[in-house]
């Protein structure tokens, strides 16, 4: 990898590390706030996929759909197949934990999974681009 896709690729897991901590954050509280971890969750997954096809010369797409972006990583990396059904849980909170027309109340251990999951598709793309 060259410097300038180096830093590409840095600058999205700086902003997928942002939303994982964020998350955290968010369920910290003494009132967890579930809708804010889930969608940081969500971008924390998207960006870190964002930044593999970054690593490997693709323009990632402007999309949040975590099934479209693991499908176009699986082109180079079957692996990535593997986070398809966390990535369909996942997708919907790109929008609709923003939004009080499409809200619902996400529960504490919901939101947790999400938070884990984004945490764990960050170290899988790390590994595989070896940082």
């Amino acid at each position: 990898m060259d410097d300038p896709t180096k830093d590409v690729v840095n600058r999205w897991f700086i902003k997928a590390n942002n939303d994982l901590q964020t998350a955290k954050l968010a369920l910290s509280k003494d009132d967890p706030i579930t809708d804010t971890a889930s969608f940081h969750a969500q971008q924390c997954f998207e960006k870190s996929l964002k930044a593999f096809l970054a690593a490997i010369g693709e323009h990632p797409e402007k999309t949040h759909d975590l099934i479209r972006l693991i499908e176009l990583c699986a082109k180079y990396n079957l692996e990535f197949l593997k986070y398809i059904d966390n990535a369909e849980r996942i997708t919907i909170y790109a929008v609709s934990s923003r939004y009080p027309d499409d809200w619902r109340e996400i529960p504490f251990n919901e939101a947790n999974k999400a938070v884990h999951d984004a945490e764990e598709v960050m170290k899988f793309v790390k590994h595989k681009l070896r940082l």
